[in-house]
């Protein structure tokens, strides 16, 4: 097994461009908490560049 770096982010880069697994089972409660985990990102890199650019 290869061992992961400290700073690997590769999980959430490929985290908006995954393929639907079609023999996994979905239902609203997973649904909803991708769609939180989402735009908690997406609010979260929002915050990090607005942040950067007013503070530089």
């Amino acid at each position: 097994m290869k061992e992961k770096g400290l700073f690997d982010f590769t999980e959430v880069a490929t985290y908006f461009f995954r393929k639907k697994d079609p023999n996994r089972k979905t239902n609203f409660n997973l649904r909803t908490m991708h769609v939180i985990n989402r735009i908690s990102i997406l609010m979260f890199l929002a915050g990090i560049l607005y942040f950067v650019v007013n503070h530089i």
